[in-house]
């Protein structure tokens, strides 16, 4: 069966911020929406997947040991697993993320992470 799904509406129809909603799975990855502000999460580790997060509006920066790295509207960064990271949002920021199902968790998403 083929799912069509607007990202863009599918992240504006989130009411509330660090809401992650799950709009699609493929190949046991997960594609969630989010729509973050002012948060900036504890370093942490994937060691089973790597994550993309793909900027659909605003911007935003990822910390790694290396440093900074500022990702805009438009762009996406893919961070390998086994990575230190942290993403780092100071304005309103809406996202796609892509991950390994069961990669995020209450632990390391800011604790409102619903399976």
């Amino acid at each position: 069966m083929l799912t069509k799904s607007n990202i863009i509406k599918e992240v504006n129809n989130i009411e509330q911020l660090y809401i992650y909603k799950k709009i699609g799975i493929i190949n046991n990855n997960v594609l969630s929406v989010v729509q973050v502000a002012n948060r900036s999460l504890d370093f942490h580790i994937h060691e089973k997947s790597d994550e993309l997060f793909y900027v659909i509006e605003g911007e935003f920066e990822l910390e790694t040991q290396e440093g900074l790295t500022k990702v805009e509207e438009g762009e996406f960064i893919i961070v390998p697993k086994n990575t230190l990271h942290r993403p780092v949002v100071k304005e309103l920021t809406k996202f796609l993320m892509v991950e390994l199902d069961g990669t995020l968790n209450k632990e390391n998403s800011g604790d409102l992470y619903e399976d």
